[in-house]
C-alpha cells in the first residue's frame, strides 16, 4: 500500500539514555551514501542502539537480520563518546519532510543537543576533480566546528525534504546543524562517497575512525542496500530533484 497523503504522518521518537551534544545522521537517501556511512560508524565505534523512530500513516519497512527484526529508525551511542548516531533507512517523502524533522528536533532541543550534522549524497554531474564533501551549515555550525576545517562550502542550490527542514530549524534556533554532501554515481552503495564523508566526520570530530575497511563493510550489505534501493525508485516521484545543487 502506497501513502496517498491524505493523514498527516505522526513520527514517535523513543530514547532509553540522554543523548550527545552531537548527532550524526544518515538517511536513505541518493546512493545510500550518508546512509553506508552512519551504518559503518554504528559497526566501526561499537555503539549500541539506544532509541528509535517509529511512524504511523506512512507505508513503513520492518528491516531483519539472521530472522532478527528491527526498528528501521535507531540511535546508537556509546557512553565514553559525545556523538549519537541517527540510523535512517526508512525513506521519507519529501512531502513529508518537515514532519519528521520536526520530530527530531523536538527531540534534541528537550534532551540538550547541541548541532546536528547529515551525511548524504547529491546525484549531480560532475567529474574526479568534484569527488570531496563540502558543507551547507548554519552561522553557527560553520564558526564552531569549520572554521579550521578543509571542507568548502557547496555553490548555491536548493534544500528539501527533511534536509531543508533540519537546516531551517538551525537558523532560527541556537542548534548548530550542517549538511554535508558529496557527488554520488548511480551504484548502490556509493562506497567511495561513503568514504568520502567518513573522512570529513574524521576531519571534522577525531573519532578515530578508519575507513579503509569500508570496501568489505559494504560487500556485506550490498544486497540489502541494492533492495533498500529498489523500494526508493518505486517512490521517487516523491524524491527532492536533482538540480537543487550546483
Amino acid at each position: 500500500m502506497f501513502w496517498t497523503g491524505r493523514r498527516t504522518p505522526e513520527f514517535h521518537v523513543s530514547h532509553e539514555a540522554v543523548p550527545s551534544g552531537t548527532l550524526l545522521a544518515g538517511f536513505s537517501t541518493f546512493g545510500l551514501a550518508g546512509l553506508t556511512a552512519v551504518d559503518y560508524l554504528v559497526d566501526h565505534l561499537d555503539l549500541r542502539e539506544t532509541g528509535h523512530i517509529t511512524v504511523d500513516e506512512l507505508p513503513s519497512i520492518t528491516p531483519f537480520e539472521g530472522g532478527k527484526p528491527r526498528h528501521h529508525t535507531r540511535l546508537f551511542s556509546r557512553p565514553d563518546l559525545d556523538v549519537t548516531v541517527l540510523v535512517g533507512e526508512l525513506f521519507v517523502p519529501a512531502s513529508v519532510g518537515k514532519r519528521f524533522s520536526d520530530a527530531v528536533l523536538d527531540w534534541t532541543e528537550a534532551n540538550g543537543v547541541e548541532e546536528v550534522a547529515i551525511l548524504s549524497g547529491v546525484p549531480v554531474p560532475h567529474g574526479p576533480e568534484d569527488h570531496r564533501t563540502y558543507y551547507i551549515a548554519t552561522d553557527d555550525y560553520r564558526e564552531n566546528r569549520l572554521a579550521d576545517a578543509d571542507v568548502p562550502p557547496m555553490g548555491n542550490g536548493f534544500l528539501d525534504g527533511t534536509n531543508a527542514a533540519l537546516v531551517e530549524r538551525g537558523l532560527s534556533s541556537p542548534l548548530g546543524v550542517c549538511v554535508y554532501v558529496t557527488p554520488v554515481h548511480a551504484q548502490i552503495p556509493d562506497v567511495d562517497a561513503a568514504i568520502r564523508l567518513l573522512e570529513t566526520v574524521e576531519s571534522v570530530y577525531g573519532l578515530g575512525i578508519d575507513a579503509a575497511p569500508l570496501e568489505d563493510f559494504a560487500a556485506e550489505v550490498e544486497q540489502y542496500y541494492g533492495e533498500l534501493a529498489n523500494r526508493m525508485e518505486a517512490r521517487e516521484t516523491d524524491v527532492p530533484e536533482d538540480r537543487m545543487y550546483m
